[in-house]
């Protein structure tokens, strides 16, 4: 049997807020401000979860966590990933690869690049080399008070899968 594939993409975004702590790759980051949100406002992670439930065909997060349920008011994103892995899981497929850009003004993503990659590789349950998170400035689109991210997956279904 050949193998089979399907990719998955996710985009978030998110305005930074005061008095919020910063969260991003399900890690928490210093920095004067943290995003506004339901849950922790963790965009890497919205894009993640996002790009899984697509390749899957299962919807998106807001499907899956809508923000009119309480429960999920300052949850962990860790937890949605978790989920979306889980169900791609159940429904036999492997992750083989993440592909993801953080868009944003501060903080640099240069020094938190390797702790932020094996965070997300360690709630897909993953190598490090499988997950790649890259950042880029907004260049003057105005967007300096917000956080955007986007995620590609490529699944596979392998010999027996």
């Amino acid at each position: 049997m050949q193998a089979e594939f399907r990719i998955g993409a996710g985009w978030d975004s998110h305005a930074f807020a005061p008095g919020r702590r910063l969260w991003l790759g399900g890690l928490a980051i210093e920095h004067s401000q943290g995003l506004a949100g339901h849950s922790d406002g963790d965009v890497l992670l919205h894009a993640v979860c996002d790009a899984l439930l697509g390749a899957i065909g299962e919807g998106d997060i807001g499907t899956h966590f809508p923000a009119s349920d309480a429960r999920w008011r300052g949850a962990a994103s860790s937890v949605f990933v978790r989920h979306a892995a889980q169900l791609v899981h159940q429904a036999g497929w492997e992750i083989a690869n993440l592909d993801s850009t953080l868009i944003l003004e501060e903080p640099r993503i240069g020094p938190l690049r390797e702790a932020l990659r094996e965070s997300v590789a360690g709630l897909l349950g993953i190598e490090g080399g499988r997950v790649s998170i890259k950042a880029k400035t907004p260049e003057g689109l105005g967007t300096g008070g917000a956080a955007i991210a986007t995620a590609t997956v490529l699944l596979q279904r392998g010999q027996g899968g």
